[in-house]
């Protein structure tokens, strides 16, 4: 896993992808890392018990919008499918019931990180909402 968005150039957050939701994530990844700022998600090596003594703090916090727990991860990995609704419809779908089955207000979160000063997202949040609402209709 590249430590910076190749993108933003920011460093990424370190993310376990728990097993169900691995299918959704770059490359199958059991760890992905996630942009702070763009919200891209790059697929990560799973840490090394050599890794899991070090555990150095160097990665980024992730804005506050993004809740904790596997609905928060279910959140990241349709915000870095954004970029193409019509591709990814099936995954997304997946990834934002995931999402809502674990407490995640998934439009209250897209709102946030739309007015969040600290988020450039690689798609536009508050269209994508819209047309996010119209598809899951």
């Amino acid at each position: 896993m590249p430590e910076d968005c190749p993108e933003c150039e920011r460093p990424l957050a370190r993310i376990e992808v728990p097993a169900d939701l691995r299918e959704f994530a770059p490359d199958g990844a059991p760890v992905v890392g996630c942009c702070p700022r763009c919200l891209r998600t790059f697929p990560a090596d799973a840490k090394t018990d050599t890794d899991a003594d070090d555990d150095s703090g160097d990665s980024a916090d992730l804005p506050p919008a993004i809740p904790d727990g596997d609905g928060g991860v279910a959140l990241l990995l349709a915000l870095g499918r954004l970029d193409s609704l019509a591709t990814n419809r099936p995954a997304i779908q997946s990834l934002v019931e995931a999402a809502e089955a674990a407490g995640v207000d998934v439009f209250l979160a897209l709102d946030r990180l739309a007015a969040d000063e600290s988020v450039d997202a690689h798609a536009d949040l508050g269209r994508r909402r819209r047309q996010l609402e119209s598809l899951l209709e």
